[in-house]
């Protein structure tokens, strides 16, 4: 089971950019498409302290953030610890 958890929509061409870096980085990840599962809603909304944008990250079921927070994570080498050996 993966780390790393992105909510996204079918919609969202941030949420693809998202899922290309993650690979780009090597960093597997699982995903919650909240436009194909409406059952996760509610908990989405627990677990992000309400958040209405995708994409959304949690790391060991803990949220991180959005795009910009991810992306912060990774220049500051926090991410390293979830790539995949290669």
């Amino acid at each position: 089971m993966s780390r790393l958890t992105i909510y996204s929509t079918s919609a969202c061409p941030i949420c693809e950019q998202s899922k290309k870096l993650l690979q780009k980085w090597k960093i597997p990840y699982s995903e919650i498409m909240l436009d194909k599962d409406t059952s996760e809603h509610r908990r989405f909304a627990e677990l992000t302290d309400g958040a209405r944008m995708v994409p959304q990250f949690l790391i060991d079921g803990k949220w991180i953030g959005g795009f910009t927070e991810l992306t912060e994570m990774h220049m500051e080498d926090e991410l390293d610890e979830l790539m995949e050996n290669s």
